[in-house]
């Protein structure tokens, strides 16, 4: 099946270990191949409209948000559904999110349900409780974890197996190297 679906993210590969084993069972993202992230912008484009002058314009608004250092130190919950990593300092995931949706403002943060959404790594979701619980004291045991941001992840995938993979890569500000380009991953 072709893509259906796109999302700009932030992949934070350093706490796969500690909720990889639980995003697997308890996040339907997971079991589609989007790996540990902190969403930026979802749902973004259909993949059919993304060209290059869409792919220039996400890589200009990502580029004015310097890169920065980010702490994953507490789990939180939204009511009794999700549990959730909160990233820190925040601030500079609400400005990515801000600079793409001015620049696509048909595109706003999760259709709209939620356009102050807190900037989360998911852990679990739509669960029963207990497990949810459970994840969430295991993952605790693994905090804090450091990681710096320096770009931000195109991906396309459609609800099924394993589907979603990257795309484009864009540099933050101050953290493009000379010759990279928002093609290369």
């Amino acid at each position: 099946m072709s893509p259906t679906q796109s999302a700009l993210i932030v992949r934070v590969p350093e706490a796969d270990e500690a909720v990889g084993p639980h995003r697997a069972s308890l996040d339907t993202a997971a079991s589609w191949g989007v790996l540990a992230h902190v969403t930026v912008l979802y749902p973004f484009l259909p993949p059919g409209r993304i060209d290059d002058e869409v792919l220039a314009r996400v890589a200009g608004a990502v580029a004015r948000v310097p890169r920065f250092a980010m702490t994953l130190r507490s789990v939180r919950w939204f009511d009794d559904a999700v549990v959730w990593l909160a990233p820190e300092p925040a601030e500079p995931f609400r400005a990515l999110t801000a600079a793409v949706w001015e620049r696509f403002p048909e595109t706003p943060p999760y259709g709209g349900a939620h356009p102050d959404s807190a900037p989360h790594l998911t852990i679990g979701h739509d669960a029963p409780r207990h497990l949810l619980e459970r994840a969430a004291e295991a993952v605790a045991a693994h905090l804090p974890i450091r990681t710096s941001v320096d770009a931000v992840s195109l991906v396309v995938g459609s609800p099924e197996a394993d589907s979603w993979h990257a795309v484009a890569g864009f540099p933050l500000g101050n953290g493009a190297r000379p010759g990279r380009t928002h093609r290369e991953l």
